[in-house]
């Protein structure tokens, strides 16, 4: 009995272990393939989707740091947008701080392109193609989702933005010499030497006068 019994606790251990992997596996981080196998496209020619994107995004859930794998070409862009008059108008505003416009660098057309587009921010996001003046997204190359909290964002994209590039001046860029300021010495025994000497040439000054 106490085999059988000792065998049985190490299979449900052991089953429990499986049970607990597979949640985990269930709750990780996922890459959405935008439409599935039929892509991000759009057809000039019918003024149709490949896909229906709201329907097929009502079957997915969104956590933040989460990917869109969005399978493409240069035929039509990708906007990702907060702002949902931006969304309803199907264009794209590059002053609006809530929209993105991602791009693979192309420069030509039927160019193949794939565009992972990560969540990063809680609630909705907007997906569109501004391309064909608007028409493309106002046909449906639209949707749009509601991103969970999940697991939060992890270490790759919980990171702050870089620093704006500033441009350095070129070699014909009049600059002026760097400007140092002598401050009052300190509360301290020793003032520095900048400081002794502006000190020193007010005491000369003082006592010119008093000749």
């Amino acid at each position: 009995m106490a085999t059988r019994s000792t065998s049985m606790t190490l299979y449900l251990t052991v089953f429990a272990l499986l049970i607990a992997a597979a949640s985990a596996a269930t709750t990780g981080y996922h890459n959405h393939t935008v439409g599935s196998t039929a892509g991000w496209f759009f057809n000039t020619t019918t003024n149709t989707t490949a896909a229906n994107y709201s329907s097929w995004a009502a079957t997915q859930t969104f956590n933040l740091g989460d990917y869109l794998i969005f399978n493409t070409n240069s035929n039509q862009t990708v906007i990702l947008t907060y702002n949902k008059t931006t969304y309803l108008n199907c264009t794209a505003d590059d002053s609006d701080n809530g929209t993105f416009i991602y791009s693979g660098g192309s420069g030509g057309f039927n160019e193949a392109l794939t565009i992972p587009v990560p969540l990063t921010i809680v609630g909705p996001n907007y997906f569109f193609s501004d391309a064909s003046d608007g028409v493309q997204c106002q046909r449906g190359l639209a949707f749009e989702i509601n991103v969970q909290r999940g697991l939060g964002l992890p270490p790759s994209l919980n990171q702050p933005p870089p620093p704006p590039y500033i441009e350095p001046p070129g070699p014909d860029t009049a600059q002026s010499p760097p400007v140092t300021v002598a401050q009052p010495p300190n509360s301290g025994a020793f003032a520095s030497r900048a400081d002794v000497a502006v000190y020193g040439f007010a005491a000369a000054l003082l006592l010119m006068q008093f000749r």
